[in-house]
């Protein structure tokens, strides 16, 4: 009776903890997803270097705002923010990892504070889009451009908000300086999405199944 009773308990302890072990399994981050990590906070920071002014509010025009988006498409919304967010930490104690070498600390003195977390809110955004989207190609192609579109009118959100709220701007104005970036940010976007879901298809266990 008592050994029937001890492999009752067993039982019961394994039904019990066995799921709680799963869950923090997928939880848990691999060697492999830090080094992702790292590699597009690395990758972020060198498109640093690419910045053209074009004289509308202050802002120039980047490649940074299209690396926050495919690190979503491509890493998936955790690690695709946790990138960005990585980025981030090390510009808010003053390292230059914006474009034209300026920190967080400097853009958010600035105008362009607002884009900035437009960034870390895309990748997210972007990332739990592209992990529930179909697999199958071409419709994932036409839907992971779409989704890099939407991403970077998320990054104007922010961007528009931040002048108005903290910078005083007037909506119109704040709206009108987004207009000189839609034609480049569009060629950009369709870029991104081909080549997030070029490497979707390549790579298929890199993104993240839905849960």
């Amino acid at each position: 009776m008592s050994a029937m009773g001890d492999k009752t308990h067993n039982a019961g302890s394994t039904s019990t903890y066995a799921p709680h072990q799963q869950s923090s399994r997928r939880s848990s981050w691999s060697s492999r997803d830090v080094a992702y990590v790292a590699a597009f906070a690395a990758l972020f920071i060198a498109m640093a270097f690419v910045s053209i002014p074009i004289g509308v509010a202050g802002v120039p025009i980047v490649m940074q705002n299209a690396i926050a988006i495919m690190a979503g498409m491509i890493l998936g919304r955790r690690r695709g923010t946790a990138a960005i967010g990585l980025v981030l930490i090390l510009g808010l104690i003053g390292l230059p990892v914006l474009a034209g070498g300026r920190s967080a600390l400097s853009a958010f003195a600035g105008v362009s504070g607002g884009y900035v977390i437009g960034y870390l809110i895309s990748a997210w955004v972007c990332g739990a889009i592209a992990e529930i989207t179909p697999r199958r190609r071409p419709l994932q192609t036409v839907l992971f451009v779409i989704v890099s579109v939407l991403g970077i009118f998320v990054q104007y959100f922010f961007g528009a908000i931040w002048m108005v709220v903290i910078k005083g701007f007037s909506l119109k104005a704040a709206l009108t300086s987004q207009l000189a970036f839609i034609g480049p940010d569009l060629v950009k976007m369709i870029v991104v999405g081909l080549i997030a879901s070029g490497v979707a298809a390549a790579f298929p266990r890199l993104l993240p199944e839905p849960r």
